[in-house]
């Protein structure tokens, strides 16, 4: 790596990658990138991934409102909302597709126009979405049409994650590379957090029988306006400085994924990475915020609001240890911080949904004035919850901060696993394996487990803990990644990325 050449601020090339030979292009050392050029590359990639996530998210927030009125009613509320989830599951089945796809496009064409390819689809899928007629006026066409677009926001995120995130890891020096990639991860739960904002509000605002009668589509029309804002940011980003490098020294690959799938060294690496660490940290992830959302509501019947406001908060409290771990990697790994998040998701998350649970507390008998018939005022009897939200947000705070172990150093470990010319495509299939198929089935398959479970005979040990046995599959899942990740991955950190043979890690 030539440490000699003088400092610049560009940190980049602005348009199409550069002319192969061009002397600019050859000497860039992305080391020499100024602390404010990388910023703006973080922002401009961030906004666009939060979007994205956004867009991901809502469908799965809403899965109860928007499933009688998209997928018509069975009259079952459970088989209502399982389906609606198994579409939603779709839109995480596709994304290793969109992985291969847009990850080889990545790698051939840049990593800028690729990822505002990625950012039109999911954000005019989103925008369609919200403008599909109900079950009731056409049908079946319906809910075929909302699987479609699940499915093209499924690809669309399988290429937007590995795009922003090789974009930042390639602008980034190589001592801080997981510093400043552990952004990007904030990104995904703070779609989630926008998405519960969003929803909350519009759901106050307008009443209830209105949000459900037509203002469920808010959400989704609202994301046109924050993708154009998004592509507007992103357009005037610049090729990712080691891609035109790459390009300008004729060492781009032409076929990424043979060098990537086939090349045995490299397959190896992108099996390791699955299986002893993106697998793990995808169903803790969804467990400790999406299911945790889902468990309150559904299993726990809290109130929308107290729900939101756990795990709002606990997110909140929870996101700069993203950031903290992500450095922390810097220093002494990212391997021993990612594999204490698998072993704490593994160990401690019954536990503490069965703290969720009994600080949930009782349904109690409560007065309430009502009118009958004639309009006169009468009392009435009803049942409520009494949460104790203090010690439940805590008790999420936990589920979130193993979330952080897990997912904040992950981006820098897997950037540093590949090298340069099939680095998009490399990193994204078992990213988006381990997290749309592993991860993403977290809110269906526990469902079903727990359904399941609830459904067995009164006395039997399934049905006395029903409320847990979905469970049963992330912390195992969590487990069996530790033990493969324990005993097969190799701790690289701070990889010379400029150099010939990085990512080659034997």
């Amino acid at each position: 790596m030539n440490q000699n050449l003088p400092q610049r601020d560009s940190g980049a090339y602005s348009g199409a990658a550069p002319v192969a030979g061009t002397a600019e292009a050859v000497s860039h050392d992305n080391n020499d990138v100024s602390t404010s050029k990388i910023w703006q590359v973080i922002t401009a990639s961030s906004v666009g991934t939060v979007i994205e996530w956004y867009d991901f998210y809502i469908f799965g927030s809403l899965a109860a409102i928007i499933g009688p009125v998209l997928f018509g009613s069975t009259g079952k509320i459970e088989d209502t909302i399982l389906g609606t989830l198994a579409v939603f599951g779709a839109g995480f089945v596709v994304r290793p597709f969109g992985a291969v796809f847009f990850g080889r496009i990545g790698d051939m064409i840049g990593r800028k126009y690729t990822f505002l390819l990625t950012l039109l689809i999911m954000g005019g899928a989103t925008f369609v979405t919200g403008l599909i007629p109900s079950y009731d006026k056409i049908g079946v066409a319906a809910p075929i049409i909302v699987t479609l677009l699940r499915l093209l926001q499924g690809l669309a995120l399988g290429g937007e994650y590995g795009g922003a995130t090789t974009y930042v890891a390639e602008h980034s020096p190589d001592n801080k590379r997981g510093y400043y990639t552990s952004f990007i991860q904030i990104t995904a739960t703070a779609g989630l957090f926008l998405s519960i904002l969003v929803i909350i509000t519009t759901r106050k605002t307008m009443g209830e029988d209105a949000f459900k009668e037509w203002g469920w589509r808010i959400p989704f029309l609202l994301s046109g306006l924050l993708v154009i804002a998004s592509y507007y940011i992103r357009r005037k980003l610049h090729e990712s400085p080691l891609f035109a490098k790459a390009k300008a020294e004729g060492k781009t690959s032409t076929n990424p994924l043979r060098e990537s799938f086939v090349n045995p060294v490299n397959r190896r690496l992108v099996l390791i990475s699955l299986f002893g660490a993106t697998m793990g940290q995808g169903v803790v992830w969804y467990t400790g915020q999406f299911y945790a959302y889902s468990f309150m509501q559904n299993t726990l019947k809290l109130d929308l609001v107290d729900a939101s406001l756990v795990l709002c908060i606990a997110l909140l409290i929870a996101t700069p240890f993203f950031v903290y771990f992500g450095s922390l990697s810097d220093r002494i790994g990212r391997k021993k911080i990612i594999m204490m998040g698998l072993l704490c998701g593994a160990l401690f998350t019954i536990p503490i949904f069965y703290g969720l649970k009994a600080f949930a507390g009782p349904l109690t008998e409560v007065t309430a004035a009502t009118v009958d018939a004639t309009g006169k005022a009468v009392p009435a009897v009803m049942k409520a919850l009494t949460p104790q939200l203090v010690p439940m947000t805590v008790l999420t705070f936990c589920l979130v901060l193993f979330v952080t172990m897990a997912y904040g150093p992950i981006a820098a470990y897997l950037v540093e696993l590949f090298p340069t010319k099939v680095r998009y495509t490399s990193l994204s299939l078992p990213y988006h394996i381990g997290n749309g198929v592993f991860g993403g089935f977290v809110p269906f398959i526990a469902t079903a487990l727990t359904l399941r479970a609830a459904a067995q005979p009164e006395g039997t040990l399934f049905k006395t803990y029903s409320s847990f046995a979905g469970l049963l599959y992330p912390v195992i899942i969590a487990l069996i990644c530790w033990f493969i990740g324990q005993a097969l991955m190799k701790d690289v950190r701070n990889v010379k990325l400029m150099e010939e043979n990085s990512g080659d890690v034997k």
